[in-house]
């Protein structure tokens, strides 16, 4: 009983004295707050997967009534006209110039052409050097059309626009699960904070072990009657409960407080998932701390370890999109499963029975990266 309780003792010491020496670098708590905090909220707010007033220029050759009609249609949210060009070929000009993302080209006789029941082509010239918004931009353009054509077709008809046509036809009735305005603002300020908790995770621990080595102190804990496991899940301890503070910061603060992100699930089962993610990530950061001789190469290997795990982890790219190998790859990454938890408790309201399956993979994976960390450790200053 007296061993266990100088155990756990020798284990409260240190977790105090990893605090305190995070406590008095003003410079890495000023980054940590600030990542929490401001990043979230620039991540929520300026980054968006959606066509959001994409900048339109239109020549209209026709200067018909149809032909106004059809370019009013390419209005706000979607689009925004910036100009009106005098001829068909100014429109090339604007795209390489960057200053319209779409050309529409009305040609001559485009009314004419619509009441005699002719085919009639438009062009829609679209700068795709971001393929997701280019690809959007052409579908909404093929939807503009396509509901044109429709109401054209019902005024020859004698129906108002908005009356039914008489035939089969399918009726288009979808609703949006968990996220129902699509908000790109929920999704990616919870992206970035799952991003963040992954960097710190790594980089909290790995600064505490290489600024023990830099100073020489990690020889003198070596010394004193505490084992390898005694130095270093201390670290990892105090950087899971300052990453849980600054998380709690994060969520009421940003997320629910400017973003208005609704919690359907337990907070209490999110926090749980992310000490046991913090815990095995942090694995990967004693690990690195373990190899790199300065905070340099520590960073510089942290960059090394994050770039493919966020590759692998599904928030840029759909698994489905991914190559097959790369899609097996997945497995190895442990934000893969904590974003696939998080967003089941977060947006969807999961409970701990519907995301086992990625608390099983990152326990396996944490289990493995801590006692390959722990062995490292022990090689190199036991």
């Amino acid at each position: 009983m007296n061993g266990l309780r100088r155990w756990m003792t020798r284990l409260r010491v240190m977790t105090q004295k990893e605090l305190l020496q995070l406590l008095r670098d003003t410079v890495l708590i000023f980054f940590t707050v600030y990542a929490f905090t401001v990043d979230v909220f620039l991540a929520g707010s300026g980054v968006s997967l959606s066509l959001n007033r994409a900048a339109l220029v239109v020549y209209d050759g026709d200067h018909s009534q149809a032909s106004r009609e059809f370019a009013s249609r390419f209005h706000e949210p979607y689009f925004n006209r910036v100009g009106t060009l005098d001829k068909p070929a100014d429109t090339i000009d604007y795209l390489e110039r960057g200053e319209a993302m779409v050309a529409l080209d009305i040609p001559e006789g485009f009314e004419a052409s619509l009441y005699r029941g002719q085919p009639t082509s438009v062009q829609m010239q679209i700068d795709t050097t971001n393929t997701v918004l280019g690809l959007l931009a052409s579908s909404y353009g093929q939807q503009i059309a396509g509901q044109f054509s429709l109401d054209v077709a019902k005024t020859q008809q004698g129906l108002a626009p908005d009356g039914d046509v008489a035939g089969p036809f399918v009726l288009d009735e979808h609703r949006v699960w968990f996220n129902p305005n699509q908000k790109d603002s929920w999704f990616m300020s919870v992206s970035e904070l799952l991003t963040v908790i992954t960097l710190f995770a790594m980089m909290l621990p790995a600064a505490a072990m290489v600024r023990e080595k830099e100073r020489g102190t990690i020889e003198q804990l070596l010394v004193s009657p505490l084992s390898a496991f005694q130095v270093m899940f201390p670290k990892i301890l105090a950087m899971t409960l300052v990453i849980l503070i600054l998380t709690a910061l994060s969520l009421g603060l940003v997320l629910k407080g400017i973003f208005n992100v609704p919690f359907k699930g337990s907070l209490v089962t999110f926090f749980a998932v992310t000490t046991l993610y913090v815990f095995t990530t942090s694995g990967l950061g004693l690990l690195v701390a373990t190899v790199a001789r300065n905070m340099a190469q520590a960073g510089m290997l942290i960059i090394l370890i994050i770039a493919p795990m966020l590759f692998l982890s599904g928030a840029w790219t759909p698994p489905e999109a991914m190559p097959d190998f790369m899609r097996h790859l997945m497995a190895i990454s442990p934000l893969h499963y904590f974003i696939d938890a998080s967003y089941g408790i977060l947006l969807k309201g999961s409970g701990l029975l519907t995301i086992a399956p990625q608390l099983a993979g990152m326990a396996v994976l944490g289990t493995l990266i801590f006692m390959f960390g722990l062995w490292g450790f022990g090689r190199q200053f036991g």
